[in-house]
């Protein structure tokens, strides 16, 4: 029998033909794109790799609002941007059309059975939008992608998961549903008032927006209260009073006087042995806070990193959220196999020695896909990041089995004419699991000793002059916590969300910063239409798509609630449309206010920051498109405007901010005379420290594209089977015209 097996990538289409073949795969091609011929049995098996997303949601018929009536299309028929899709689909139908039997390989979860199930549709049915007949339709469900569990997948294969299929359908077509008609709506409001702007507010993308905009008015609004605090030193300890923070002065000149003028004595000393439990091993949302926190990787980053270390073998699927380790993973095994690794075998080893296999886990689970942990297998020529984020998630895996550590927890009161004033401090004992878990340093402050009726002679008595501070401003990882609390979004959109926050320019900054334009969304939408901010409505389809997936609900009933709500929603959009409008045009201005720099020298008007599509500032003239005078400017930085204009170029100079480090001035021009000794002696200048950055960089790029061809350099290709080839489509000489379209696909 003919087997179609689809995968989701690439690499994974290349790792399941090294699995599953009996002899060395055939390696084939159409129009360019690989395919790989394997025998099994009597069976002869076709693994094809999609490349992400080959079909989209577009509308039917002219442009109405609201917009319903939507259907699947391949997606290089809606993008330019996907056209390279074109060849991949054309492959598969191609190389479909031979079999009878289809396997979805695809990510094992709401996406990648989404992927699998309509590419599957395309080639049974010759229609992306009918209805699948399962009987010949399995599934691989997989989280490694090693040869062991491979093979163990294939040989057990799932019925075809029609469930995560409605459900999946159903998110993406609410999701497209409600982004479409809810971005038209705001676009028309403020194209009624002469602007053409790109802007979206989505299903999760609104709420999102208002729990930022609600911390950036409360941090605006804030007014610092002083508080005074009394601080007792003695014996290099720091002792304070029970109340602490004092809010009037008088009260305060009081203590304070107090606190000179009595003896103090030691009240009470209390002892306290206290263990720690190891860390619960990664799921998602704390391998992106982790790695934010320890590495400064921006969270989409470290998926996007994660996926790659899951291609190629070297942890489990990374897009889970699961603290948990079950038995059947064979935990010993892959302990053994860290054991190999000089790096890790240290720790390992004395695991094995003592028999330590039970792991400590979270309380978080997912039905599809275990915590993230490494396979075992040792991992080669690995990018810095990789080596980062693996180093991260092995350590945190091995850390999981070791002992708790220990610690002594020491508090100290002291009487000072009758008022309390109490110090604590920690000391470690015994480290156990954070010596293997480098990242997490304990507290370490012990206190001296004090005897209970120990008279005290203080080192110092201050009275401590504060003020209260306003609310933190929300990092993306922290922000990506909240959200996963508040059940907002999935593990594997999250991110993607808040990228697109940025994006619209509705919020700026590493210490996350909503800009005026973005309050102008908000306070538009939440005076005239704040059931689109509404948390509870979007936790409620949440809610819904969950029970799709467990077969408690039908996807045409959501799908039928998600419209009504949409309707309702702009009915009342349409009604207050000009209010809108102008609180947004008020809000553009406003921003462009803020972000002013100073003027342009090839035309006069002004030079405002701003933000590229692919997330990065820099700034521009205020008169583009017909001028398109543009300065780069440093990254991960707070550009701020002087005011002043260099003698040299005459550009104006910014100043810039940056975490951690001493803040400086320099104009725009980057040939300016005032930079040509900006290098150190015997370090690079910037412009030679920039190229030598892209070609690092780069190189770093054809490594792991090398990296994934490796199977596929072993294996020995040969010309396709007659059938097939036959039946080869020619390339296209020319990519067609572009047809999308501002709003065209919907935004979450």
């Amino acid at each position: 029998m003919n087997k179609l097996i689809v995968a989701e990538k690439p690499s994974v289409a290349i790792r399941i033909a090294m699995a599953l073949g009996e002899s060395r795969p055939r390696a084939e091609n159409i129009n360019g794109i690989r395919y790989f011929v394997v025998t099994r049995g009597t069976d002869q098996i076709f693994i094809v790799a999609a490349a992400g997303h080959l079909f989209t949601l577009t509308q039917l018929g002219p442009n109405k609002t609201p917009v319903f009536d939507i259907e699947w299309t391949p997606s290089y028929k809606v993008s330019s941007g996907a056209y390279f899709t074109k060849k991949y689909l054309d492959a598969i139908e191609i190389v479909g059309r031979q079999c009878s039997f289809f396997i979805n390989a695809c990510d094992y979860d709401i996406e990648g059975t989404v992927i699998g199930t309509n590419i599957i549709k395309q080639v049974m049915n010759k229609n992306v939008n009918s209805e699948l007949q399962s009987a010949n339709v399995k599934r691989m469900r997989f989280s490694t992608t090693t040869n062991a569990d491979l093979i163990e997948s294939y040989s057990s294969l799932n019925e075809f998961d029609n469930l995560n299929f409605d459900a999946g359908e159903t998110r993406h077509k609410l999701d497209w549903m409600w982004g479409i008609n809810m971005s038209r709506a705001l676009m028309a409001a403020i194209s009624a008032k002469g602007i053409r702007k790109t802007l979206s507010v989505g299903r999760v993308q609104g709420p999102t927006l208002s729990i930022l905009a609600k911390r950036e008015i409360e941090i605006k609004g804030f007014v610092p209260k002083p508080y005074w605090k009394i601080v007792i030193t003695a014996k290099g300890v720091n002792f304070e009073a029970n109340n602490k923070e004092i809010f009037e002065r008088e009260a305060a000149d009081r203590l304070f006087d107090k606190a000179k003028a009595s003896q103090i004595k030691v009240k009470s000393v209390e002892k306290e042995e206290r263990g720690a439990r190891p860390f619960p091993p990664f799921d998602l949302t704390s391998l992106q806070l982790e790695a934010s926190r320890v590495f400064h990787i921006d969270p989409s980053r470290t998926l996007a990193v994660a996926q790659t270390l899951y291609e190629r073998s070297y942890i489990s699927y990374p897009r889970t959220s699961s603290q948990k380790l079950p038995p059947t993973l064979n935990l010993p095994r892959v302990l053994t196999d860290l054991a190999k690794q000089p790096k890790y075998s240290e720790s390992a080893t004395k695991l094995i020695n003592e028999k330590r296999f039970r792991p400590a886990e979270g309380a978080k689970t997912d039905e599809a896909h275990p915590a993230i942990y490494p396979t075992g297998e040792d991992p080669k020529k690995m990018g810095d990041e990789e080596e980062k984020v693996y180093d991260l998630i092995t350590r945190r895996f091995l850390a999981c089995f070791g002992d708790y550590s220990k610690s002594e927890l020491r508090k100290v009161a002291i009487d000072v004419g009758g008022d309390e004033y109490r110090a604590s401090g920690e000391s470690t004992s015994f480290k156990g699991w954070i010596d293997i878990y480098k990242y997490f340093t304990p507290k370490d402050n012990p206190l001296p000793d004090f005897a209970v009726g120990e008279q005290i002679f203080p080192e110092k008595i201050d009275m401590k002059s504060l003020k209260t501070l306003p609310p933190k401003r929300f990092s993306k990882a922290s922000l990506i916590s909240l959200l996963e609390s508040k059940d907002l979004g999935t593990k594997a959109t999250r991110a993607e969300i808040i990228d697109t926050l940025f994006r619209r320019d509705y919020i700026k900054g590493s210490s996350i910063e909503v800009t005026e334009f973005g309050l102008s969304i908000y306070n538009a939408l939440s005076k005239y239409c704040p059931d689109i901010l509404d948390e509870e409505m979007t936790k409620k389809l949440e809610s819904d798509m969950e029970k799709i997936q467990k077969g408690q609900e039908k996807k045409s009933v959501v799908i039928g609630e998600g419209k009504e709500i949409i309707t309702k929603l702009i009915g009342e959009f349409r009604g207050k449309e000009a209010q809108i409008g102008d609180e947004l045009l008020k809000g553009l201005k406003e921003s462009e206010n803020s972000s002013l720099i100073g003027p342009c020298k090839v035309d006069g008007g002004n030079l405002i920051l701003r933000r590229s599509k692919m997330g990065k500032n820099f700034i521009g003239c205020s008169n583009y498109p017909k001028c398109t005078n543009t300065y780069s400017v440093p990254q991960n930085a707070k550009i701020v405007a002087t005011g002043k204009m260099c003698e040299l170029c005459h550009t104006p100079k910014i100043k810039v901010f940056r975490k951690g480090k001493r803040p400086f001035e320099m104009d725009l021009d980057p040939n300016c005379e005032s930079k040509k000794d900006w290098a150190k002696p015997g370090e690079q200048k910037p412009e030679a420290k920039k190229a030598s950055e892209i070609k690092s960089a780069a190189a770093q790029v054809r490594e792991e594209i090398k990296s994934v061809a490796i199977a596929t350099a072993e294996a020995k290709p040969v010309t396709a089977s007659k059938d097939i080839k036959s039946k080869k489509k020619a390339a296209p000489k020319k990519r067609p015209p572009k047809k999308e379209k501002a709003g065209r696909n919907g935004s979450k």
